[in-house]
């Protein structure tokens, strides 16, 4: 009962997101596909991941940088991983339609400082507003470890 109204909450209050995730779900077809706790879940090449309504999508190269530093073994992280993203669809359940402008584009906007630009410094990626908001949503939802305040 709670994945079937977890479906129907996506694909109405959810609508804009979950249609993105269906075109880029469309586009990684052929790829591996899993259900977690009701969301599609999609693993894409390279290091990134995102979540968009019903659908997530993992990046299949991990961190290898929090690996080595604090020797996470990699099927741990690709769980902390999975159970953060998580988080990111169950914002969606709770922003609806908000959830592009409140979450979606500062967190790509974050990600672009971060990574792309090289000014996030050493500040976590996670203490960010909607990356810590996801951490707890999906720590909550899963009863499982999510990110933490890890630095990638």
């Amino acid at each position: 009962m709670k994945k079937a109204l977890y479906v129907l909450i996506q694909c109405t209050w959810g609508i804009p997101q979950t249609l993105l995730g269906f075109v880029l779900f469309l586009i990684n077809i052929r790829r591996r596909h899993f259900f977690y706790h009701g969301a599609i879940v999609t693993e894409i090449p390279g290091r990134g991941s995102v979540s968009l309504g019903l659908f997530v999508f993992i990046g299949t190269v991990l961190p290898t940088d929090l690996r080595t530093k604090h020797r996470i073994p990699d099927e741990e992280m690709e769980q902390r991983v999975l159970v953060h993203e998580y988080g990111h669809t169950i914002q969606s359940l709770v922003l609806g339609p908000l959830y592009l402008p409140v979450i979606g584009i500062p967190s790509v906007t974050w990600c672009t400082i971060k990574f792309t630009l090289g000014k996030g410094g050493k500040r976590s990626y996670y203490r960010f507003y909607t990356e810590r908001w996801a951490n707890y949503l999906g720590e909550k939802a899963t009863n499982k470890r999510a990110m933490g305040y890890a630095v990638v």
